[in-house]
């Protein structure tokens, strides 16, 4: 079996964080946080990464990571374009905006051979969670059982604003059953808790609720569901919102489980999510890697 592959998705460029948060340092080594994804995916038996960006983007990345780290990873670059559509269709007019995650991962595609895991650019994952993942790819085991890591959704919150996450329902078996985006969580009371409202009203998330970080463990069979997917977002969703709408990661995993043509297992981990969400969170995660360091579970210099 080939060795995982690690696709990373960093063509955002952070809105709410006000920059490209994806290339700012996070201690005082300079190393950014894809260096620890990437750190990390290494020692859990990964061989491939590959960077999802915007072409605009190369030099200031290969200038932020890859120059460095190209003698000791199999570093490759894919690119998120708009014009990258499926034959027969068109960007609508006026159209600016990416098109999503699910699209993201699927630039990648063509450079990835086996099993693969897919994360996002900014989040910081942690040592268990990117570890649980490479093992489950490296398992044998049914082509259409695929694998999300799973949070707990306390474990995920910032002190600067409220977060999005995909909370999570599985099965007795552990098997994902549904996911539903939350796209306000906050910290409200020391508890979890998410609002439809604006919040005029708020609903309690329980503690140990698994939600998604959007890191994904895919076996082969799940690719030709991104193309499906994909064709059929264009068809009946973009018309609806040609200017706005996405193709989100979930939807993908989430068609496989309601048509019965795969299962996702639900990997635990009780790693604590870091990110930059806001400029604001910085200083929490310099904070946090410092003394992830201290405690000897990162070398000070990562690639020496």
């Amino acid at each position: 079996m080939n060795k995982p592959t690690l696709v990373i998705m960093a063509a955002g460029m952070g809105s709410r964080f006000g920059g490209c948060k994806q290339i700012t340092p996070v201690d005082d080594a300079g190393h950014i946080i894809i260096d620890y994804s990437i750190f990390d995916a290494m020692r859990a038996g990964f061989g491939r990464v590959i960077c999802v960006i915007k072409p605009e983007m190369e030099a200031d990345f290969r200038a932020a990571i890859g120059d460095r780290i190209a003698a000791r990873v199999d570093l490759r670059y894919a690119y998120q374009t708009l014009g990258r559509l499926p034959e027969g269709f068109s960007v609508p007019e006026g159209r600016t905006k990416p098109w999503g995650t699910a699209h993201a991962a699927m630039c990648a595609l063509d450079q990835v051979e086996g099993p693969f895991a897919v994360i996002n650019a900014d989040d910081f994952y942690g040592r268990g969670a990117l570890a649980a993942a490479g093992a489950f790819l490296a398992a044998a085991g049914d082509p259409d059982e695929h694998a999300m890591v799973g949070y707990r959704v306390e474990n995920t919150l910032t002190e600067n604003g409220s977060v999005s996450r995909g909370v999570c329902a599985a099965d007795a078996e552990g098997y994902l059953v549904d996911i539903v985006e939350r796209l306000r969580i906050e910290s409200r009371e020391g508890r979890a808790a998410y609002t439809e409202d604006g919040g005029e009203t708020w609903t309690a998330i329980p503690d140990g609720t698994p939600v998604s970080m959007n890191l994904w463990a895919f076996r082969p069979g799940v690719v030709p569901a991104f193309g499906e997917g994909f064709r059929a977002f264009l068809t009946d969703t973009v018309p609806g919102n040609p200017l706005k709408s996405e193709y989100y990661l979930p939807y993908v995993p989430k068609a496989l489980i309601a048509s019965g043509r795969a299962r996702v297992r639900v990997l635990p981990t009780d790693e604590r999510w870091y990110g930059m969400t806001y400029r604001e969170d910085i200083d929490a995660v310099r904070a946090a890697i410092a003394d992830m360091k201290r405690r000897g579970v990162y070398p000070e210099r990562l690639w020496d």
